[in-house]
């Protein structure tokens, strides 16, 4: 695996070391060895598999409040999607910004999406699915979300969207006292 940093502060693109011949190839998509060597989180609890069956259908923005705050592995398994992360952490060098890369099953490449980060995706093909691990369980409580048209973050979709669910819908604008965005402080 190729680890690359992205410009948000523990967040990486990682891309696979493929191994082939005439019958195809294999490559490792996760080994503790090496996320833990370079200091990445390792100990995931729950694995999801989601199929959105439009092109322009968003995911997201959604995280999780500590206790409970989710590291994610992200991968497209079939399909491509834009995959977008905002940095939610106060004492961190880029809060407020964001950064997105394609992921497809073509490219193979998965998104590492650090604690207190905001996540989601928009689909950019007809019957995208996703693969991604987490390292908490869900807890409704907990979660928290924001608008992926939200001004404060200006987040440029490669794509118009043209479905979403009304809870992402609904999300409020953003403000970091009613997002819980305090209680992040020390996920850096």
């Amino acid at each position: 695996m190729k680890f690359l940093k992205t410009p948000l502060e523990g967040a990486y693109l990682i891309s696979l070391e493929k191994l082939g011949d005439e019958r195809g190839f294999f490559a490792r998509t996760f080994c503790e060895l090496e996320f833990s060597k370079i200091g990445l989180f390792s100990n995931f609890v729950q694995v999801n598999n989601s199929l959105t069956e439009s092109k322009g259908t968003i995911r997201g923005m959604h995280y999780q409040l500590p206790p409970s705050s989710e590291v994610k592995l992200v991968r497209c398994i079939h399909g491509s999607l834009y995959d977008v992360i905002i940095d939610l952490r106060p004492d961190s060098s880029s809060f407020g910004k964001w950064f997105g890369s394609e992921l497809s099953a073509e490219n193979r490449q998965m998104m590492y999406v650090p604690k207190g980060f905001g996540h989601g995706f928009v689909t950019l093909e007809n019957h995208t699915e996703t693969f991604y691990f987490a390292s908490d369980f869900y807890s409704p409580t907990l979660e928290r979300g924001i608008r992926y048209d939200d001004p404060y973050f200006g987040i440029d979709w490669p794509i118009s969207i043209t479905e979403s669910s009304e809870k992402d819908k609904n999300f409020p604008v953003f403000d970091p006292d009613w997002h819980g965005v305090s209680s992040l402080t020390g996920l850096v």
